[in-house]
């Protein structure tokens, strides 16, 4: 086998859209060609472009998926970074909110320092081991519980292809609409301006009108239904969880994630368990309560996850029972897999239940070859009883 290269990622560079077209319209030309790609590439541009006419015309919009653009994104509202990274096919590097300060202003920025102090005095007092600097990173885990979702404080490489990125463009729009007739869901009309916004920006980069998808999909975040659940060769389960375990966990991509989103005067909220039954739990969610309109990451939506368990286990499971983990995410994950091996007992589902008992009750590093270079804070012993 021989390989040559045909284009690679250059810095600094963006890519025509009429550049983008003539390379897919070449890459269309590979599927029936007489001789060999060079006499592809030494084509008249206009005999490329009007191949790719006809075959995007024709529906046939793979060809474009050879070329990518990698985009610095900033001032991102974490609830978009959510939305682009439930649509699969792209890669993402984000400013961690649980190991760097966010900028922020107002309550939100007032509410955060309070519980990144208070945090740290509740996680000195219970875990007076904990390093200085891993206690930072444990209290801004879970101070920026307190970030709305809508908060543009967010900065994110996004690459994406050029089809994939023109579906997104006709998605977050065709969303948008119907997010403007929405019934007075607060939500939703704080989702319309950044939809609107991050396709304008899109266009701006990538825009063929010839590209947009055909086959009635939409922004795959959103439930349009409820999710029966159920435990075999594949699963469905529903649990409530916060905006901000949803947004970890649906970087697992072989795993699809859908949520619902409840009115801020039902909503609920995830109490991190180092503050629960404390004088502080009160006062935690007294502030929630306070900012909830502005649908806080701590607040808690419904979530449903499905897949399969080759995937369960070697994408979500290996990465999140771990004590290094964020302990919300951690614990959901454990949950859900004690629900599965009891439902596979349960319904005969041998060969499901041979695949997932051996890691019931056992962290990351005790059921894969992973070399851990981070230690747990408080050891592998605690990964699923610790309180942070």
């Amino acid at each position: 086998m021989d390989v040559r290269v045909l284009a690679s990622t250059c810095p600094d560079y963006q890519l025509p859209v009429e550049e983008a077209k003539i390379f897919a319209g070449q890459s269309a030309g590979i599927c029936y060609m007489k001789d060999d790609f060079d006499t592809i590439a030494k084509e008249p541009e206009e005999k490329s472009l009007k191949r790719f006419a006809q075959t995007a015309g024709s529906g046939h919009h793979s060809v474009a998926g050879h070329t990518s653009y990698n985009l610095l994104l900033s001032g991102v509202p974490k609830i978009i970074a959510m939305i682009l990274n439930n649509e699969k096919d792209y890669c993402t590097s984000e400013k961690s909110a649980r190991y760097t300060q966010m900028a922020l202003s107002g309550d939100e920025e007032r509410l955060y320092a309070k519980w990144l102090d208070l945090f740290q005095v509740a996680i000195t007092a219970v875990y007076p081991q904990i390093d200085e600097k891993v206690r930072l990173k444990l209290a801004q885990e879970n101070a920026r519980y307190f970030i709305s979702v809508f908060t543009p404080s967010t900065i994110m490489e996004y690459t994406v292809d050029f089809r994939q990125g023109n579906y997104l463009i006709g998605f977050l729009e065709e969303y948008a609409g119907y997010c403007e007739i929405a019934d007075s869901d607060s939500f939703w009309r704080k989702l319309t301006p950044w939809l609107l916004e991050t396709a304008k920006v899109l266009r701006s980069v990538m825009n063929c009108e010839q590209m947009r998808d055909r086959k009635g999909r939409t922004l795959s975040l959103f439930a349009s239904r409820r999710r029966s659940e159920y435990f075999g060769e594949v699963y469905s389960v529903n649990y409530t969880g916060s905006f901000a375990q949803l947004a970890q966990a649906q970087r697992h991509r072989s795993i699809d994630y859908e949520m619902t989103v409840v009115e801020p005067h039902r909503a609920g909220f995830f109490v991190p368990p180092i503050i629960r039954g404390t004088q502080w739990e009160r006062e935690y969610l007294s502030d929630m309560r306070a900012v909830k309109e502005n649908y806080p990451q701590g607040m808690l939506v419904g979530i449903n996850e499905r897949g399969t368990p080759e995937n369960f286990l070697m994408s979500k499971c290996s990465e999140r029972l771990c004590g290094a983990a964020q302990l919300e995410i951690c614990q959901q994950t454990k949950a859900t897999l004690d629900r599965y091996i009891s439902a596979v007992v349960e319904n005969g589902e041998t060969e499901v239940f041979k695949m997932l008992y051996p890691i019931k009750d056992k962290t990351k590093c005790q059921f894969t070859e992973q070399i851990c270079y981070r230690p747990c804070p408080l050891g592998q012993e605690h990964a699923f009883d610790r309180k942070i």
